[in-house]
């Protein structure tokens, strides 16, 4: 019992020590205050599958880019990291894509191609899906994360079935 109460108050100081570091520079670690950004953006309410957020953290200065399909989307993406602490200036580089009722019927397609396969649909479970479908014009990029070379690949070749689209690779 009394060994655990000195780890417990050595713990305690260590917290404080670590506390007291930070609190006069009003700087935090960058690796947190990059885990504080990538929260803010997946937590947009209009962040979705057709949207690719990308940033960068450099002594403070936050660089969004990507590709959006709403205006709000770009905004929202700013106005929610500038509030951080740490953060004294975000550049704003994120593309909102050109409305066109072609490029959501592909991108409808191209959702249904892609997660409602067998082999995939995994990818399509929870809030954000692994795989992000940005269709600009007709060209179709896929972005994200997928297990194995293998779906990579099957991925690409169900977005190649749909109609219309055209497939750029990345």
């Amino acid at each position: 019992m009394k060994r655990t109460i000195q780890n417990l108050a050595l713990a305690s100081a260590l917290a404080f020590g670590a506390l007291s570091m930070f609190a006069g520079t009003n700087n935090p670690p960058a690796q947190d205050l990059s885990s504080q950004v990538r929260h803010q953006l997946v937590m947009l309410p209009y962040y979705n599958v057709f949207d690719d957020l990308n940033f960068s953290v450099n002594n403070g200065v936050v660089t969004l880019s990507g590709e959006v399909t709403q205006p709000v989307v770009k905004s929202d993406a700013e106005r929610s990291v500038k509030h951080l602490a740490g953060i004294t200036q975000v550049v704003n580089h994120i593309r909102v894509l050109p409305l066109s009722t072609f490029d959501n019927r592909i991108r409808m397609a191209e959702y249904r191609s892609i997660y409602g396969f067998g082999g995939l649909y995994r990818y399509g479970l929870g809030t954000q899906p692994s795989i992000h479908i940005i269709v600009d014009n007709g060209h179709v990029t896929l972005v994200g994360v997928v297990d194995n070379e293998g779906d990579k690949n099957l991925a690409n070749i169900r977005a190649n079935t749909v109609f219309w689209s055209f497939i750029g690779d990345q």
